[in-house]
């Protein structure tokens, strides 16, 4: 599923080629995406114009001319393709066509995605009860975050209502590089492990969204790189095990991550 990362790059492949134009028309498909009417899409989409791009969390916001923003969470499968022939990509869910003749069509095989129409980005921060930004987040923040909380780790960093963009796979980035084990309940945690964590949360989040941009590699010591039972660790200290936490396949290094740590 497209967590922070890879919405940053959908955000700048937005900016590099969907803005400033004028939308003469709106096509739409499956209802399940959207989540107001259809009609609502057209009438508000249908000669208007993107004028620049936000993002929170999982979710990018596509700022209209006229009448707010256009809100897409691209589930496992969404994605924005821009293209400048007749033939639609299949699995196209929206499809707009400027005055240009050029196209942006938003493709979910899965159908898992959402369409939604805001008026701004804090409206509907507040509205969908969305935590602060990953990448926003203050040490300060975070410790206050953590405060009171008896849950696993993993769980608590995949909690949108607490800090938005961290799911399962960079989750289990965050904790391998941080050296902690997914099931540890955040109360027995040390000031150090959650400044570590902290400090991982930050990193990975930019190493991964300049990794997705510049369509690099990962580092070859994330456990993203090897992401299967029975693999290496990535620091040669044993093999990758999976186990599920709080409802998600999670995947760690044993040797790395003790348990009891």
């Amino acid at each position: 599923m497209p967590e922070l990362p890879e919405v940053a790059y959908q955000k700048k492949y937005a900016d590099a080629t969907i803005l400033h134009k004028k939308i003469v028309k709106v096509e739409t498909s499956d209802k399940k995406i959207y989540q107001s009417a259809k009609s609502e899409f057209e009438e508000k989409l249908k000669n208007n114009k993107f004028t620049g791009t936000e993002r929170l969390g999982k979710y990018l916001f596509l700022n209209l001319e006229n009448n707010g923003v256009l809100v897409v969470h691209f589930g496992m499968t969404g994605k924005l393709e821009y293209y400048q022939h007749d033939e639609v990509p299949k699995y196209a869910q929206l499809t707009l066509t400027f005055e240009d003749h050029s196209r942006v069509s938003f493709t979910c095989p899965r159908k898992f995605g959402k369409l939604y129409l805001a008026e701004s980005l804090g409206e509907f921060q507040n509205e969908n009860d969305l935590g602060i930004d990953a990448l926003a987040l203050k040490k300060d923040k975070f410790l206050e975050i953590l405060e009171g909380k008896s849950g696993t780790i993993k769980g608590l960093l995949m909690n949108q209502k607490l800090i938005a963009g961290i799911g399962n796979l960079y989750a289990d980035e965050v904790l391998f590089q941080s050296k902690i084990h997914p099931k540890i309940k955040v109360d027995k945690l040390s000031e150090n492990e959650k400044a570590n964590i902290y400090k991982e949360i930050e990193k990975v989040l930019e190493v991964v969204k300049e990794a997705r941009v510049e369509g690099q590699k990962l580092p070859k010591d994330y456990i993203t790189t090897v992401r299967k039972k029975g693999e290496d660790c990535p620091r040669n200290n044993g093999k990758i095990e999976q186990m599920k936490v709080s409802g998600r396949t999670t995947y760690f290094c044993p040797t790395c991550q003790e348990e009891n740590a």
